[in-house]
């Protein structure tokens, strides 16, 4: 290559590299998941298309006026290239940026000619944009296969349940407040069992690994006591014994945070009383009572926190025979919902929200409605700034309500 530089000043070639490193920074960050979801079409991934468009923008630029000679900008596509192809992708666009720099030279003559130091620039800035982008791919992988784990930790302790299970109507849905975990101490379940069809919805106090455990000690003694035991009451005392349990083996292996308490909400729906539910409340938000005629509070208030049983003398555990219409939905929220705050500080105004929508179409009661509605008025309200885990749980009779003959779940 010979010929004069031109007239670029070097301010600008340190900037295109702070951008080349910003770009590969972001990359790092960015989740790969959603990127690959946005950058395709059909299916397809179109991600190379991004930088081939800038690259050909350039050239057509240096080529078409004589006033932007940015010929040396090519440098920037495989920077470009790093933050969303592939390795191979990457060194593709590198390859071509060098050639079309070189074009540059031999081809397009009435312009100035490029010199070595702009070609050294191109192939370095490519031959580090490859780098850059193996690097990227493979934390994408990892962090994939790390949110494979978080999923199916969180299919282990929230099972999938369907749309209708052992008589009732239901929808959940459940967003963690840590993105990337994915899953918190948010619980619910349903269990089907001679008695009836039990419902257990509770938050777990704290955040973490331990948080997780606790819900899960929770959820599995649930679905075995609430299939065997009778009585409600019992199962109450059996979560309340699980949990106390679990704070002694936390403490005995010197895991912090093992005074964990949690709220929660256990319901029962009886083949025998279509008209009423049994509800033993921790400590939790009572639940509404969502239907054609409105929104109301049920009535089941009191009750200590699953944990905090021992701080009593005597039984602690109350169970509140409620009122609930067949074409009634039990609502049930965890913090993550009442405790949403605007802008201003303001609370959401949960039950004045759902009685809106309840008033302007009725079938806005039926459970998938409603926990959608629930869901989308959270995140308007806080403008999708969770600062607990979130679980809206709704659920109400199907026209039969039978127990089941023999064990499910």
């Amino acid at each position: 290559m010979r010929g004069r530089a031109r007239g670029r000043p070097e301010g600008p070639v340190r900037g295109r590299w702070r951008l080349i490193e910003e770009l590969v920074r972001a990359a790092g960050r960015g989740d790969a998941t959603s990127r690959h979801r946005l950058l395709s079409v059909r299916g397809r991934n179109v991600a190379w298309l991004f930088p081939l468009v800038l690259l050909g923008g350039i050239a057509a630029t240096d080529v078409s006026t004589s006033t932007f000679e940015i010929i040396s900008w090519t440098v920037l596509v495989p920077g470009v290239a790093a933050a969303v192809c592939g390795v191979l992708g990457t060194a593709a666009l590198a390859v071509l940026s060098v050639v079309v720099y070189v074009l540059a030279d031999n081809v397009w003559q009435h312009q100035a000619r490029t010199t070595v130091s702009g070609l050294v620039l191109v192939v370095l800035g490519g031959l580090i944009a490859v780098a850059a982008a193996g690097v990227r791919v493979g934390g994408e992988r990892r962090m994939l296969h790390m949110r494979d784990i978080a999923d199916t930790t969180r299919r282990t302790v929230l099972r999938p349940l369907p749309e209708e299970f052992g008589g009732l109507e239901l929808a959940a849905v459940y967003l963690s407040a840590d993105t990337e975990a994915r899953v918190g101490g948010d619980f619910y379940d349903v269990q089907p069992s001679p008695y009836g069809t039990r419902v257990l919805v509770g938050d777990v106090q704290g955040k973490g690994l331990g948080a997780v455990e606790t819900a899960a000690a929770l959820l599995s003694t649930f679905r075995e006591a609430g299939y065997h035991e009778k009585d409600l009451a019992t199962v109450a005392e059996r979560l309340e014994v699980r949990i106390l349990r679990h704070r002694r083996h936390s403490a005995a292996v010197g895991e912090t945070g093992g005074d964990r308490f949690a709220t929660a909400v256990l319901v029962e729906f009886s083949p025998e009383r279509p008209d009423t539910v049994d509800a033993v409340v921790f400590g939790h938000e009572p639940p509404l009572a969502v239907g054609p005629r409105g929104v109301r509070r049920l009535p089941a208030v009191g009750g200590l926190p699953l944990g905090m049983g021992d701080l009593v003398p005597g039984p602690s555990v109350v169970v509140h025979r409620l009122a609930l219409a067949p074409d009634e939905t039990l609502l049930v929220v965890t913090d993550g919902v009442t405790e949403s705050r605007d802008h201003e500080g303001r609370f959401y105004p949960l039950a004045d929200d759902v009685a809106r929508a309840v008033a302007a179409d009725r079938r806005s009661a039926a459970p998938r409605r409603l926990v959608a509605l629930v869901r989308d008025g959270t995140l308007r309200h806080s403008r999708s700034r969770l600062v607990d885990d979130t679980t809206v749980f709704a659920v109400r009779r199907l026209k039969d309500l039978a127990g089941p003959d023999g064990p499910a779940g």
